[in-house]
């Protein structure tokens, strides 16, 4: 999985769909948190973290470059999670 199909900071340039909706959030197998539908997401200071896509990938495995964003890491990093 790579972090530009998921929704990450590579997506800049788009906005994302905002309307009203469920979120779903899913656990990848080892991986992510898929996170799909509208969402607002706020980072630690109260600041919010723009959202571009319908579905980002949030990590789990603590060793993104990217926070909040996975960047794959967890593939090299030996992150074993259930899905």
């Amino acid at each position: 999985m790579t972090g530009a199909d998921e929704g990450t900071h590579a997506d800049a340039g788009t906005d994302a769909p905002r309307g009203r909706g469920p979120v779903r959030v899913t656990p990848c197998p080892d991986g992510p948190l898929l996170v799909r539908g509208p969402l607002e997401l706020v980072g630690p200071d109260g600041v919010p973290v723009p959202v571009r896509r319908r579905t980002v990938a949030l990590c789990r495995c603590g060793s993104t470059a990217t926070p909040p964003w996975c960047d794959g890491t967890h593939k090299v990093n030996g992150f074993r999670a259930p899905g």
